[in-house]
């Protein structure tokens, strides 16, 4: 059980104190303001501080502090100014004042162990290797899973401790919302990109259309999607391109669910300066540091991905691509579906490398029934296990190696004897 330093509002720590007592915290101090906070911490020694957005409560100075000493920090924001305040410094385990007390206790014990504050976006601590900032979900037509992808890939790079944000520029339609439980009557890409044509995406204004996946392991942005296919004129290779760049500048990861097409016919319209329908996929695929093509493990999936794929790397440094195949599994490809999938690739694309995801469909059906990620909704099933060990291995910064420690030298000085 955790050891609670408090500097919240008289009313709402009466609220929570004694369910936290009795779910076996420790209250070690009740403050009042971010110094009093600051002054306790290498006197108490709290593994978590709790205290209000407010600006008497919460400062950069207390984060740094306590990130300097390990120590997690979580607030409790009475208003939307509060919150933007609490972002606006870097504090990413926020909640509502009047959350239920279930709900902060789940966040105190069951929370990232990592610092609060996430320092300048796209600079890790101790990593050689450069992350991908921006990350592209594309597949070809056939529904084969682009969105799961995105969506639990980005709630890895969250759970992992970074500052991420989920886009669905699908300009077909988007399905990122509704897989998490989110409202799309106004589609927040779609406002971010006027503003970007405008130059008018600032910091504040990313978090006025962004909505957050709350999750106590793994927050992230959200920026939804259109709600029909005929708004896709909204999402131009300009405006899209601006946002992505106003997007890499505020957050460590962007991951962007693009459409299925890769068609440029309507360029051979008279109309040179007609908006263009895969004009959002191009400009993402563009931006992308990283991209994963997504296909069906079956015939007809493969097929799919392998022509796909050969239209893909006429945009895409084929260096900058990564093969994910989706749904492997016995009853659509026979004995040994793994070794058939891979054989396929090599012998038609030469595709030596792939990332193989099994086939779980009672893990996706309970993440889409509870509109929640694959971490949340089945942490144990093997498809998120399969999605995070990619993760960790091609998205994330290469870990500092060890410094080596010489020999420790000993030396004793004689003590003259009388």
């Amino acid at each position: 059980m955790a050891r609670l330093a408090f500097a919240l509002d008289p009313s709402v720590e009466d609220r929570v104190l004694a369910d936290l007592v009795e779910s076996g915290h420790t209250i070690v101090a009740r403050l009042v303001g971010w110094r009093d906070v600051l002054d306790c911490l290498d006197v108490l020694g709290p593994d978590v501080v709790v205290v209000g957005a407010g600006r008497s409560t919460l400062t950069a100075e207390l984060l740094a502090a306590c990130d300097a000493r390990g120590i997690r920090c979580i607030a409790l924001a009475d208003s939307d100014h509060d919150r933007a305040q609490a972002n606006r410094i870097g504090l990413h385990e926020v909640l509502d004042a009047d959350a239920d007390v279930a709900e902060l206790e789940a966040l105190v014990a069951g929370g990232v162990t990592v610092p609060s504050r996430l320092g300048e976006p796209g600079v890790g601590d101790g990593a050689t290797g450069a992350a991908a900032g921006v990350v592209a979900v594309w597949g070809p037509g056939g529904a084969p899973g682009r969105t799961t992808v995105a969506v639990n890939v980005a709630a890895e790079l969250a759970a992992a401790g970074h500052r991420v944000a989920l886009v669905d520029a699908d300009p077909y339609g988007g399905a990122v919302a509704p897989c998490l439980g989110l409202l799309d009557e106004a589609p927040g890409f779609a406002s971010a990109c006027r503003l970007a044509g405008g130059s008018a995406l600032d910091r504040a204004e990313l978090e006025r259309i962004a909505q957050r996946y709350s999750s106590p392991r793994a927050p992230f942005e959200v920026f939804t999607g259109l709600v029909g296919p005929n708004r896709w004129p909204e999402l131009s290779h300009e405006r899209v391109t601006a946002a992505l760049e106003a997007m890499r500048a505020r957050f460590e990861y962007v991951v962007v669910d693009t459409g299925f097409s890769l068609e440029r016919d309507e360029e051979l319209m008279s109309d040179q300066f007609a908006p263009r329908r895969n004009a959002a996929t191009f400009a993402a695929l563009s931006a992308a540091d990283r991209v994963l093509a997504v296909g069906l493990a079956d015939p007809v999936g493969l097929s799919r991905l392998l022509r796909g794929h050969g239209e893909l790397v006429d945009l895409v440094d084929a260096e900058r691509v990564d093969v994910v195949v989706n749904r492997v599994r016995t009853s659509a490809l026979g004995i040994d579906a793994h070794a058939q999938v891979r054989q396929t690739l090599r012998r038609f694309a030469g595709l030596a490398d792939a990332t193989l995801l099994p086939h779980d469909g009672r893990a996706t059906d309970a993440a889409i029934l509870t509109a929640r990620t694959l971490r949340d909704a089945a942490p144990r099933s093997p498809l998120r296990a399969a999605l995070r060990a990619y993760v960790d291995a091609r998205l994330m910064p290469e870990p500092e190696p060890a410094r080596r420690r010489g020999p420790r030298v000993v030396v004793r000085r004689r003590t003259a004897v009388a």
